[in-house]
């Protein structure tokens, strides 16, 4: 017998190397026909730009331990996330900071006179923000709230901001000087032969038999162990109802030269239906001077269909009760471990799942060191 893997993303396939590195045989398997998820990666046939298929991809962490993990497996060139944003007809900087605020009230402020301005800007009132609109108010007050989250928010998520949790705000940064880098993590980059040759390289090892196009439900086998890195709810078969998750439709867009300036632009206004578009080439400036063609990408988000890819978890108070049912209907099944984005439902930056993955396979050596069992779920 050998342990099964499903889902051949970081989760899976830090799982799978480590399991074999331990002695054991596993099987691997993915319904789709490529390695890594939704940070698969691949040469585009006529222009040969590395093209994030399933959207724009950057690593960034300070977690050391899963930063020199990935780079075990591949070079990493320097890379910072400098977002532009389209509202009301003008380009901007994001994250917003002192150059943004500037730029849209048409001061010169310092640093502070920024800071001073924009509290007199938010809503003081707001003492403990409880949606995403409030926390916005709180924050930065309701001309910049406006300008650059509320449309923009409204179309990524399908809903009133009013219904959003306040804690997807809170992971945006708001800067009182000129530093427009989206992230401010200690490690940031780009591999520099894309993600998906990382996981093939993780993936270079004995005992691991990899079968894509392969969907678990059809694989009639009996496993010592199964690590499920896909959705909760569709394991169970739906029993208790599907959790909601957004998903996205790319527009192709093809040209010469230079299309934006820029690797992402987001498109704040309601009314242009797209929510961004990423020109890919810029995403590996190091080679982006030899190609003379380009390759972009308009994002249009909707609510995820039964046959569509999930990419973000909704989580609002519905599906906060419908995963209780399927965390605790989990915890009861002998034999299956869930981990990862879509096997505990939540929405998770690359450096997160790896090092939950890695935490795991510390819990996995714990337990086999003790002569016990894997339990059902857990996480890390």
């Amino acid at each position: 017998m050998r342990f099964c893997v499903v889902g051949a993303g970081f989760s899976g396939a830090i799982i799978a190397r480590h399991l074999s590195e331990k002695g054991y045989r596993v099987l691997l398997i993915d319904e789709r026909s490529h390695l890594a998820g939704n940070c698969h990666t691949e040469r585009d046939a006529e222009t040969g730009i590395m093209l994030h298929r399933y959207g724009p991809h950057i690593f960034h962490t300070s977690n050391l331990k899963a930063w020199k993990y990935v780079n075990r497996f591949g070079d990493f060139e320097p890379y910072v996330n400098r977002v532009k944003a389209v509202s009301g007809g003008r380009v901007y900087t994001l994250p917003i900071n002192l150059l943004t605020i500037n730029q849209f009230f048409g001061k010169t402020f310092s640093p502070r006179e920024a800071y001073d301005f924009i509290r007199t800007k938010a809503d003081q009132k707001i003492s403990d923000p409880d949606n995403f609109e409030d926390q916005a108010l709180s924050m930065i007050g309701p001309e910049l709230y406006h300008a650059f989250f509320y449309g923009y928010t409204r179309k990524q998520w399908g809903m009133d901001p009013r219904e959003l949790p306040a804690s997807i705000l809170k992971r945006l940064p708001l800067r009182f000087n000129y530093d427009d880098n989206y992230f401010s993590h200690t490690y940031q980059g780009m591999p520099k032969d894309g993600y998906t040759s990382i996981i093939e390289r993780i993936l270079e090892i004995p005992n691991v038999e990899i079968r894509p196009s392969v969907r678990f439900e059809d694989v009639e086998e009996n496993f010592i162990h199964v690590f499920y890195t896909g959705p909760l709810d569709r394991y169970f078969g739906f029993k208790f109802g599907r959790l909601g998750y957004r998903t996205l439709d790319f527009e192709r867009i093809e040209g010469e030269g230079d299309y934006q300036g820029a690797a992402v632009i987001n498109y704040c206004d309601e009314q242009i239906p797209y929510t961004r578009i990423s020109e890919h080439k810029h995403f590996a400036p190091w080679e982006a001077d030899q190609f003379s063609k380009t390759v972009c990408f308009r994002e249009y988000s909707r609510l995820c269909g039964e046959e569509d890819i999930p990419y973000y978890p909704i989580r609002l108070a519905k599906e906060t009760e419908l995963l209780e049912c399927y965390v605790a209907h989990a915890r009861n099944v002998r034999g299956v471990s869930f981990l990862g984005r879509l096997g505990t439902y939540r929405y998770l930056d690359m450096d997160v799942t790896i090092a939950e993955a890695l935490s795991a396979c510390d819990r996995i050596d714990e337990i086999f060191s003790a002569g016990g069992t894997l339990p059902a779920f857990f996480i890390k």
